[in-house]
């Protein structure tokens, strides 16, 4: 009977612990993302979770904090996939996950275990911040490759006889999918929505992050403001992208030797001094040159 009992009041508590769920998971307004792009696959899997820790919990994260992730998110070309608060929450979702896989793995029986489910919790924190500055790294660098083109199509328009808008409406239908196209195409719609060219390039500096491109939209405002060629700056500064992205690669390749001494000192070389021992020691215990008897005892037992 008090085993029947105790079932009963277990399913009575479970029970009532999804209907709690599902009031909690049900309060969480609508989201229309309609015009929002798709977050990557790690947010997807958890993004009812996201969605209830930003509904209740977005209120302790501080504005400052909200506002860094924002610009980091800008610069990573991700603002459109999710917003600061987001991100936030899925940093402690991430925590509470990488820590109750390495607890329901190992345990916390010895210190061991409890040491790896701290770093754990640790690595778990850190990862989605990792993984956004890898996409803001990659993104500029992409920026940074194809520039020096979009450029040559916006100075060629220019010297056309159109003005910089329509240079980069040229650069944006010339061209293929790509993080600066999509950039352009921003600034191109706030132009049409009734920004000032200036801050619509102003903002696109700001969004990517890049020195490169800042310089350029210093450029561009301050020849416009001035009402000199667009021509001649953009070609030199295209010019000059393509000579710094050479020299770039030219000190890669020079580093490379350098990064290889240490793969090579820990793992190639023991491996070639062993192999070359072994055949060396074989060699001087084929013509008896060393009369150690375990050595000889050793190397004649297998037959």
């Amino acid at each position: 009977m008090s085993i029947l009992l105790i079932s009963l009041i277990f399913g009575l508590v479970v029970a009532l612990l999804l209907w709690q769920a599902y009031f909690l998971f049900k309060a969480i307004p609508d989201e229309d993302r309609h015009f929002l792009d798709s977050p990557a696959l790690g947010f997807r899997l958890i993004w009812p979770l996201i969605l209830l820790c930003v509904q209740h919990f977005a209120w302790l994260v501080s504005e400052k904090k909200l506002s860094a992730t924002t610009a980091k998110l800008k610069k990573a070309g991700l603002d459109y996939a999710l917003n600061a608060a987001q991100f936030v929450m899925a940093k402690y979702i991430a925590a509470i996950m990488f820590f109750l896989f390495t607890f329901l793995l190992l345990g916390v029986d010895d210190q061991f275990s409890f040491l790896a489910c701290a770093l754990f919790l640790i690595a778990g924190f850190m990862y989605p911040d990792i993984w956004l500055r890898e996409k803001a790294n990659s993104r500029e660098s992409e920026i940074l490759r194809s520039l020096p083109f979009y450029l040559d199509i916006i100075t060629l328009s220019v010297e056309a006889g159109t003005n910089l808008t329509g240079g980069l409406t040229q650069a944006v239908q010339k061209s293929g999918e790509s993080a600066l196209r999509t950039e352009f195409s921003r600034v191109l719609r706030d132009i049409r929505a009734g920004k000032t060219r200036a801050d619509s390039l102003r903002d696109m500096a700001n969004r990517a992050g890049c020195a490169a491109l800042d310089g350029i939209v210093s450029g561009m405002i301050q020849a416009e403001k001035s009402g000199s060629s667009l021509g001649p700056i953009l070609r030199a500064k295209a010019d000059q992208l393509r000579t710094e992205r050479f020299l770039k690669a030219e000190k890669k390749a020079m580093e490379a030797p350098v990064k290889l001494l240490g793969p090579l000192i820990l793992f190639i070389f023991p491996t070639t001094f062993l192999v070359l021992g072994f055949l060396v020691l074989s060699k001087v215990l084929q013509e008896q040159l060393i009369n150690w008897p375990p050595l000889l005892w050793a190397y004649s037992w297998p037959g």
